[in-house]
């Protein structure tokens, strides 16, 4: 059944904005070839997309060719103003931006270890609307949260867990009070795997799984261009995975004993300091040392062969600030000993973009939700 001229105008004029995020500001001429439409079509779409205020001209494409067809149509970067946190275990950071994603301004706060619930959330909350206020957001759109821990599949809720501070899950609770935006809020290692996806280590990668390695371990599953999260939003805990060479089991309680104990920080400093290997967790595997780094890829592979084992996704990326700081090296190293292991042909990469992916993950996911409302059909 055709769609009708409604429909097909609001496909159209969706299709065009798209476009324009992407690619940047183009000319209708460009909009024509790009989408395949006809010159009368474009030129509908807009006409409609400036009366709505999504679209302004920005320019001119090129000196030589001046006058209504070398008009350069551009998104409206101001009109929505977004937010991403990064909500760590003993800090918070945040970053205020337009809606290109365009960063206009940022933040950290460090939230000591003793600090009660209500002042941190008071602290976080306070924080964020410090940096939208230099930002000169007046209003915020939508707001990404990324967070470790389960995030509830079916009310998208942080849930609770004995493990972390109880201000990660207030504070999502206070801002969706507090502010009139959208709050989303998303585990952490799935954020990075976004980031990962659009502008790091697998751009233009469907299926891949992302290890993130730092204080605990995790993982993030992305196939057919999607994050899994699993029946109850469990998918990655691989920290949970039950391994050789750990002495030990896993508990529904504890992953002592599981992969967490291989690869996790402090598991990590102690294989660095019984090869001489000084440093905090990143310094010793950014150090490079030939002995040490063979012994943490033979850990990190086996954790690698059983995910691939049943996942098959033909790509690893490491993550965290163990696989950031690992680089290339640690990556080859990994892929080497997994291949031996595994008869499945899987690439492993080092993450692209270290300590701010997260960050960059949640402020796509506040971007994609102000653009699904205001790129909607009658928006």
């Amino acid at each position: 059944m055709p769609a009708s001229p409604s429909t097909a105008r609001a496909i159209n004029d969706r299709l065009a904005l798209q476009l324009l995020q992407q690619e940047g500001p183009l000319t209708a001429g460009q909009l024509k070839t790009l989408t395949g439409l006809s010159r009368p079509t474009v030129a509908g779409l807009v006409e409609r997309l400036q009366s709505s205020g999504l679209v302004q001209v920005v320019g001119e494409a090129g000196a030589e060719r001046r006058g209504p067809n070398a008009r350069l149509y551009g998104i409206v970067a101001d009109r929505a103003h977004l937010a991403a946190l990064d909500v760590r275990t003993h800090s918070v950071t945040v970053v205020v931006a337009d809606l290109l994603g365009t960063t206009l301004a940022e933040a950290a706060l460090p939230i000591g270890r003793h600090t009660g619930t209500g002042q941190a959330v008071e602290q976080a909350a306070a924080l964020l609307e410090r940096t939208a206020r230099e930002a000169g957001a007046e209003r915020l759109h939508s707001v990404g949260i990324g967070a470790p821990g389960l995030i509830d599949p079916v009310t998208g809720e942080l849930r609770e867990s004995t493990g972390l501070p109880e201000w990660h899950r207030a504070l999502v609770a206070a801002l969706q009070q507090r502010l009139s935006a959208s709050v989303l809020v998303e585990n952490e290692t799935n954020l990075a795997a976004v980031a990962e996806q659009r502008l790091g280590a697998a751009r233009g990668v469907d299926d891949f799984v992302l290890f993130w390695l730092g204080q605990g371990v995790g993982a993030a599953v992305v196939l057919g261009g999607k994050v899994r999260r699993g029946a109850s939003g469990g998918a990655g805990e691989v920290g949970f995975l039950p391994v050789p060479g750990t002495g030990a089991l896993p508990s529904a309680t504890g992953c002592d004993g599981g992969f967490h104990s291989l690869a996790g920080a402090a598991a990590v400093r102690e294989l660095a300091a019984r090869y001489g290997v000084e440093g905090d967790t990143e310094d010793a595997v950014r150090s490079a040392d030939p002995e040490f780094l063979g012994a943490l890829a033979e850990r990190l592979a086996v954790g690698a062969a059983a995910v691939t084992a049943v996942l098959d996704p033909g790509c690893v990326v490491l993550g965290g600030e163990i696989g950031h700081a690992g680089g290339e090296a640690l990556a080859a190293r990994v892929e080497a000993r997994l291949a031996s292991l595994s008869p499945l042909r899987t690439e492993v990469r080092a993450a692209a973009l270290g300590g701010e992916a997260v960050l960059r993950g949640a402020l796509f996911a506040a971007r994609d939700a102000a653009q699904e409302e205001l790129f909607a059909p009658g928006a």
